[in-house]
């Protein structure tokens, strides 16, 4: 049996037993559940990185990973989505956003 020891997604116990293998699982208190999804979002983060190479399609996927832990997250912390998005308007407005691609060499 292969150890994983990290926060999967809710249908993969289910999957892993459709293909007649055994798994074992158990569910996380708030504490634990918080630091997982911080480290599962570190994990996405850096497959997206590692995969941005290997075209639109990977990226994609590896988008829609890091769009699910980050709404995991914010219903964690009773965050709303119009909450992120005025404050992302916000910050767009005072310092803009990052479409000019402006690249600070030092100041």
């Amino acid at each position: 049996m292969r150890v994983y020891n990290k926060l999967v997604r809710d249908k993969i116990p289910e999957y892993i037993a459709s293909l007649g293998q055994k798994s074992q699982a158990r569910i996380l208190n708030n504490q634990e559940y918080r630091r997982e999804l911080y480290k599962k979002l570190q994990e996405e983060v850096s497959e997206l990185l590692a995969n941005r190479a290997n075209g639109r399609r990977e990226i994609t996927n590896e988008l829609a990973d890091i769009l699910e832990v980050l709404t995991a997250i914010s219903k964690l912390e009773k965050i709303s989505p119009m909450q992120i998005k005025k404050q992302q308007d916000k910050k767009k407005k005072e310092r803009g956003g990052f479409s000019k691609r402006i690249f600070l060499i030092r100041s």
